[in-house]
């Protein structure tokens, strides 16, 4: 054990509370006497030298406290929370809250983690891996190295998870993850920064806590945050209402769509096959919308960007009067129009074959209704018959 780390420890155990931390107990018990106690051991009345000895075959629970002290740090911050989360490390006291919904259920313990951060421990975050593992310098000792319990991260598309690094583009630098997520795989532009679209073929790898946290934010900002006041019971909401009375300039229209048109917004674009966030905001405190929340891995407490400017059109639209128009439309067409709308609000129009005209959203299909029922000038024919 390096003399540093035990010093510190002994700085640690002297101190009135002493040291008790993930299964590892050290008290002082007299004038340079000790405590000590694993899951493995009990122990008691050492003085520091044999103190020193009894934990050189706990090396294990040694390193793992240098580690989230000296390393780590941050005791009670969404990023030191966020990295216990990656290895499965017990909650922390105040998270152990049954009314927040963090369980310890799949933690585990010291001597687990050591096992399984040998080949690491991975983790999903929306459409990420996160993998924990132990440095090629501290993983066990036996190369005749320290062991150190320093941790590495990688980070990649779940969709890459199996893929082989040399088939991938690597990257180490934080800031590359936001070149990453601005585009889709078509090179289309994201303005939803959870929307499940992101691109694969890359990895990051060896980054160090921070660097983590920093990529996964790049990502998908706020979520680590987030997850961390809902784990503590601390999210604050802001539901419909507040945050559309707080707009303004071309916005400041939105508090006026209708109660029933924020539902429909909500069922159009706050659910799990647009956004991987999981809606908290209803329409205003106490008064909930009628639509599912979703089950996204991240808690949305508020409506983003993306709704407050589609809220300003459907206000807009909301705000023109309903007319009566008829048409002629066989029993076919009147169910291909619906199978057209289907199809394009579910995104589905790329994955229709031309050879299939079974489909009423196929290319020739829609050509062909537009051919017989619109006229030259591209227009329904449709006749207003409430004037």
């Amino acid at each position: 054990m390096a003399t540093a780390t035990f010093e510190s420890l002994l700085a640690a155990a002297d101190a009135e509370s002493g040291i008790e931390f993930d299964g590892l107990r050290i008290e002082q018990t007299g004038k340079n006497e000790y405590a000590l106690e694993t899951p493995e051991t009990e122990r008691t009345g050492l003085e520091a030298d044999a103190l020193r000895q009894a934990l050189e075959p706990l090396a294990a629970y040694v390193t793992n406290w240098w580690y989230w002290r000296e390393s780590v740090g941050g005791e009670g911050t969404a990023r030191r929370a966020f990295l216990r989360w990656c290895e499965r490390a017990p909650l922390a006291l105040e998270e152990r809250d049954a009314e927040t919904g963090a369980t310890d259920e799949d933690a585990l313990t010291v001597s687990e983690r050591y096992t399984a951060l040998r080949d690491g421990i991975d983790r999903k975050w929306g459409q990420l891996c996160v993998t924990a593992r132990l440095d090629d310098d501290g993983d066990d000792g036996d190369n005749g190295d320290e062991p150190t319990g320093e941790r590495v991260y990688d980070c990649w598309h779940v969709d890459d998870a199996d893929t082989d690094l040399t088939d991938l583009k690597v990257y180490d630098d934080p800031r590359d993850a936001r070149k990453l997520s601005t585009h889709d795989e078509d090179g289309r532009y994201r303005p939803l920064k959870t929307a499940p679209t992101l691109r694969s073929g890359w990895a990051f790898t060896g980054l160090s806590g921070d660097e983590l946290v920093e990529t996964v934010g790049f990502f998908y900002p706020a979520t680590v945050a987030n997850w961390h006041r809902e784990r503590r019971g601390t999210l604050d909401v802001d539901h419909w209402l507040e945050t559309a009375e707080r707009q303004t300039g071309i916005y400041d229209v939105v508090e006026d769509l209708p109660r029933e048109a924020v539902a429909w917004m909500a069922d159009a674009c706050c659910v799990d096959s647009q956004c991987l966030r999981r809606r908290e905001w209803q329409y205003e405190e106490g008064d909930d919308l009628d639509v599912d929340g979703g089950d996204g891995a991240f808690t949305c407490r508020e409506p983003c960007s993306l709704v407050i400017a589609a809220a300003r059109k459907w206000t807009i639209l909301e705000s023109e009067a309903e007319h009566t128009y008829e048409l002629e439309l066989t029993t076919s067409e009147r169910n291909q129009l619906e199978e057209l709308i289907d199809a394009v609000a579910e995104g589905r129009t790329d994955e229709i074959r031309e050879a299939d005209v079974n489909d009423g959203a196929n290319r020739f299909r829609a050509r062909y209704l537009r051919a017989k029922r619109f006229d030259e000038d591209g227009n329904l024919e449709a006749t207003r018959v409430d004037e």
